[in-house]
């Protein structure tokens, strides 16, 4: 049992939307990047009797906004996430451990019809007795991603060099967790 999990008490701990964020940037012309995030997730943290805690998370990839629908349009293509094919990308944890001062969430992530194996750096911000709902826990993570790994693998060559959308995506959540009664 790890420090996170003995602070959650035992039941199903439900992503609170509201109060959570799941988003992303990507190298964008070599020298900036282009910032963004999914509207609509969900996903519940399940803690047993030994401490022993799942994940379990969905992420609706046609939620996505990057404040430019020309681009969340392309982003939807079957140049990127195809969602017309695979509108959810999902997680489920497989462990949690402990890495110094913060844990490391590992689990499956499937993208776009490929599942992989990623691991989470993640942040346990604690918990409260929350305003009258029920106690509430926050967590903060985050994972770099190669968007190739996961079957996007447009390539848009620069003239000069390099690419207009970078490999490496950095995936951030910030999340709110409900114990529900």
């Amino acid at each position: 049992m790890t420090t996170a999990t003995a602070a959650l008490s035992t039941g199903t701990w439900t992503i609170d939307p509201v109060h959570s964020a799941v988003g992303f940037s990507v190298r964008h012309l070599m020298v900036s990047k282009v910032r963004g995030e999914f509207e609509t997730f969900s996903g519940t943290i399940t803690v047993d009797a030994d401490g022993a805690a799942s994940v379990r998370a969905e992420v609706a990839v046609d939620s996505v906004n990057t404040r430019n629908d020309q681009r969340d349009e392309h982003i939807k293509s079957a140049d990127f996430f195809d969602v017309g094919n695979h509108p959810v990308a999902t997680f489920t944890s497989t462990g949690l451990r402990q890495s110094g001062d913060h844990y490391v969430l590992d689990g499956d992530f499937t993208l776009k019809g490929v599942t992989k194996p990623i691991s989470l750096d993640l942040e346990f911000n604690g918990v409260n007795p929350g305003m009258g709902h029920g106690e509430v826990a926050g967590f903060e993570a985050s994972v770099v991603l190669n968007r190739k790994d996961f079957g996007i693998d447009i390539d848009m060559p620069l003239e000069t060099g390099g690419a207009v959308v970078g490999d490496k995506v950095t995936i951030t959540l910030e999340i709110e967790a409900v114990k529900q009664a």
